[in-house]
Parts: structure tokens; C-alpha cells; sequence
């Protein structure tokens, strides 16, 4: 994570960089357009209204004039008619001026020299302590004709302005680079923190903990990895317990299944018990039967392969159906069957459908009670379909109806020992409606009954 710590410091930095030089160019542009102008024609005035003032005022001294200008900040040079040069106030860096130049401000004509001067040094030409950087303007006194060159002591003008915006400037660079630094050492912390929770959980250690104080996207991140870390662990609580059920599930039969062959292999079993443990064997065979063909059909919905049919078809005609195959054995258990099936046209797989159907209906058989009853319903509202399978069985918890459709849950074994099933049954129909786009709720009281019913659209 040092990796990303130190490029996102780089990357500010550079930022920073970046815009710096875009705000030079920048601001060089508007210098040469706008300001460069306006301080040429500044200085301009500031030059012709000396040179007027002195031929106005014969009488003063023009050195001593020329001398207290320059005291209160301009660089003054006075260049005579035959090119003998004085200077006032601060000296220039660079004195070299073409004759040409002084011969046409001697001659009646102003140079620009702040106008003319270099657009190749950007702004910087503002600083350019240089004669030719100057406005020339020609100036006449005791009967003499002069080229007055002057402009602005930078220094002198702005000497205080200059350490002030340069520690300015550094102050903020440093404060901006220590901010950065501290900021992205806290904005990546928590990417830290993920990293050593991701490796715990690579490890297969789901108990990761994490504080998370922070309310914006790496926040959210962080509440996002501890709920998977959570669901990965309930995953895994679940893959022991479904190894487990599964091994008990497929090795009781067969436990049963081997021990009764051995059985039949003695002479002295009569054959009345004969009959007995075939049928048995048999009963276990069918189980293991089932058993397959559930964890095949849950292994097809659970790769979610295209395996649905859909098709528009009656779901009364079929849940009626239904209910015709199961009389014999609703009459046998002495159960009160009603139902209310209106022709209702879906849209959906028949056939996996059906396997939902059939599972509610056995199940309110198996767990209902001696003389119990059992109501089926099915109503349209707007574009869904509400069926419900309602018995007065055994009912549920609601510890139990939490995990009613995990897979080879059973409720309260000591209460349903006497039940045959795998577990998978209310699991596979769970992923069949999820798969038509609908849902499958609960509704239970203990020792007095359930109510499954199911959601689906009709489109």
C-alpha cells in the first residue's frame, strides 16, 4: 500500500506542477495582452508630464529635479546631444541602447521600449532591468535638446512585496505538501485496513473486524467488505453443514440398505420378513432416488442454466391437477382439503412450477395434524399472482422460520423424526419462484399452523 501512498502523493505533487505552469502560461497571456499595454502607456504619461514640467520650470536645476524623481522610485536616464549619458536612481543591469533609439527621442519621437521589449521573456519582462526595457521621450532645457529614458525601480517599488509574496509562496508549498502528505495517509489507511481483512479472509478467517468512522465512498466500501465477510461466513457455516447433512443423508440409507441385505442372506429369516426388508431396502432406494434428483435439480437452478421453459399457460388447471393426484392420500390421513383455484393465466416453466406446487402440498400433508385441514388460494392483483398453501400443522418458531429454506434444515428434528424428507425440498422452491422473478413468504405460530405464499408476476 506504501505503492499507492507514495503515487498519490507524487500525483498531487505533479498536479500542483501542472497547474502552476498552466496558470503562468496563462497568466503571461493576459500580461501581454492587457497589462503590458496599459504600463507602457502609464509610463508613458508619467514621462512626458516630467519633460513638461521642466520645460515649463526653466528655472530649476533639471539634475537635482531629475535627481528627487528618481528618489521615490524610477530609474532615469538622460541622454544629451551628443550621446553623453547620466544616470539617476538606482543603476540598470544592462545599459546598452542602439544609437539609433537615442537619436529618434532626441529627434522629437517617444520609444516604447516596455511596449517593444521581448514577448519571448513571458511576465519576467516586467522585472527586466534593462535600458532598452524603458519609455524614451525627448525633453528640452536651457536651450538643449535630451532623450529622457526612464521606468519603474522594481525593486524599490515592491522590495518588501517581493519577500513577502515569496514566503507567501513557500509557506503555502510546504503547508500544501505536509497536507498532502498527512491526507493521504489517512484517505488510504482504511485501504490498508482492507487489504490485511482481505487477506484473512484468503486465509479462510471470516472474523475480521474493522472501525469505520467515516461516511464517504471508502466508508461505505468498508461496511460493503464487512457484510460479505459476514455472508461469506454464514456461506461457509453452511457448506460444513450441508457437507455434514448430505454424508449423514446419502450414509443412513445405504447403513440401512447394507444391514438388511445382510439380513436376507440368513436362511432363518422367515418369509414374511423377507418381504419385510426388501420393501425396506426398497424405501431406501427411492430415498436416495429423491435425494439425487434434488441435488441435480438444485446444482442446474444454482448454475442458473437454461433450463427454463416458459410458456403462458392455466396455473388453476394445474394447481386443481395437483390436488386430484394427492386425494387418495389426504383421504387417508383423515385431512380437510379446500381450495379456491380460479382459471389464472401465467407465464412461466410448468414443469418447475409444479415441483413448487408439489412441494408445499406434501408438506402441509406431513406436518399437519390428525383430522387437520388445508386451504389452497390463488387470487390476481394488478400484475401478480398470490398463491397460498395454509394448514393447521405443527407450525414453526420463528428461530425456525429464519432458516426454514436453507438447505437439509429441518425443523425441530425431535418434532419431525417420524417425517421422511431430505431438506431440500422448500430450498429448491425458494430458487425456482426467485428464478420466475417472485418471492415466497412465511407465515407460522407454533402448534397451530403455516401459511406459504407465493408471489408471481403474471408477466
Amino acid at each position: 500500500m506504501k505503492t499507492l501512498y507514495v503515487k498519490f502523493v507524487v500525483l498531487t505533487i505533479g498536479m500542483m506542477f501542472i497547474s502552476f505552469i498552466f496558470s503562468f502560461i496563462l497568466s503571461n497571456a493576459y500580461y501581454q495582452q492587457k497589462l503590458k499595454p496599459y504600463n507602457d502607456s502609464k509610463n508613458t504619461k508619467v514621462a512626458l508630464d516630467i519633460a513638461s514640467f521642466v520645460e515649463q520650470h526653466p528655472q530649476i536645476s533639471l539634475a537635482d529635479y531629475l535627481k528627487s524623481i528618481s528618489e521615490v522610485g524610477y530609474q532615469i536616464c538622460l541622454v544629451d546631444e551628443h550621446g553623453k549619458r547620466s544616470f539617476f536612481g538606482k543603476s540598470f543591469r544592462d545599459k546598452s541602447l542602439p544609437l539609433s533609439i537615442q537619436e529618434d527621442v532626441l529627434g522629437g519621437r517617444v520609444f516604447h521600449g516596455m511596449l517593444l521589449f521581448p514577448q519571448e521573456t513571458f511576465v519576467t519582462g516586467f522585472f527586466a532591468d534593462e535600458l532598452k526595457n524603458t519609455i524614451g521621450v525627448p525633453l528640452k532645457a536651457d536651450g538643449r535638446s535630451f532623450a529622457l529614458f526612464i521606468r519603474p525601480d522594481i525593486k524599490f517599488l515592491f522590495n518588501e512585496m517581493h519577500i513577502l509574496f515569496g514566503w507567501i509562496f513557500v509557506i503555502a508549498i510546504t503547508l500544501t505538501i505536509i497536507m498532502v502528505l498527512i491526507y493521504t495517509k489517512y484517505l488510504v489507511k482504511p485501504i490498508s485496513t482492507l487489504t490485511k481483512a482481505t487477506k484473512s479472509l484468503a486465509n479462510g478467517d471470516f472474523n475480521v473486524e474493522m472501525e469505520i468512522t467515516r461516511h464517504d465512498e471508502l466508508g461505505e466500501l468498508s461496511h460493503s467488505f464487512l457484510w460479505m465477510a459476514k455472508k461469506l461466513s454464514q456461506m461457509d457455516e453452511m457448506r460444513k453443514e450441508f457437507i455434514s447433512n448430505i454424508s449423514h443423508d446419502i450414509q443412513s440409507p445405504l447403513s440401512n440398505i447394507k444391514g438388511y441385505t445382510s439380513l436376507l442372506e440368513s436362511e432363518a429369516i422367515s418369509q414374511e420378513e423377507r418381504i419385510q426388508y426388501v420393501s425396506t431396502i426398497n424405501g431406501e432406494i427411492r430415498r436416495l432416488s429423491t435425494l439425487t434428483k434434488q441435488l441435480l435439480l438444485l446444482a442446474s437452478l444454482d448454475r442458473n442454466e437454461d433450463m427454463m421453459k416458459k410458456k403462458r399457460y392455466n396455473a388453476g388447471q394445474q394447481l386443481k391437477e395437483l390436488v386430484r393426484n394427492y386425494q387418495w392420500i389426504v383421504g387417508e390421513k383423515e385431512i380437510m382439503l379446500s381450495y379456491s383455484l380460479p382459471d389464472i393465466e401465467i407465464i412461466g416453466d410448468p414443469s418447475l412450477l409444479n415441483t413448487v406446487w408439489d412441494n408445499l402440498l406434501s408438506n402441509a400433508i406431513k406436518y399437519n395434524k390428525p383430522n387437520g385441514s388445508i386451504e389452497i388460494s390463488m387470487e390476481e392483483r394488478a400484475d401478480i399472482v398470490l398463491v397460498t398453501f395454509a394448514d393447521t400443522g405443527i407450525g414453526m418458531k420463528n428461530s425456525e422460520v429464519d432458516r426454514i429454506f436453507e438447505r437439509f434444515y429441518r425443523a425441530d428434528m425431535a418434532r419431525t423424526r417420524t417425517v421422511d424428507g431430505t431438506g431440500l425440498g422448500l430450498s429448491i422452491a425458494k430458487t425456482i419462484v426467485d428464478l420466475h422473478g417472485g418471492h415466497i413468504n412465511v407465515k407460522s405460530i407454533e402448534n397451530e399452523g403455516t401459511a406459504f405464499i407465493v408471489e408471481l408476476p403474471k408477466k
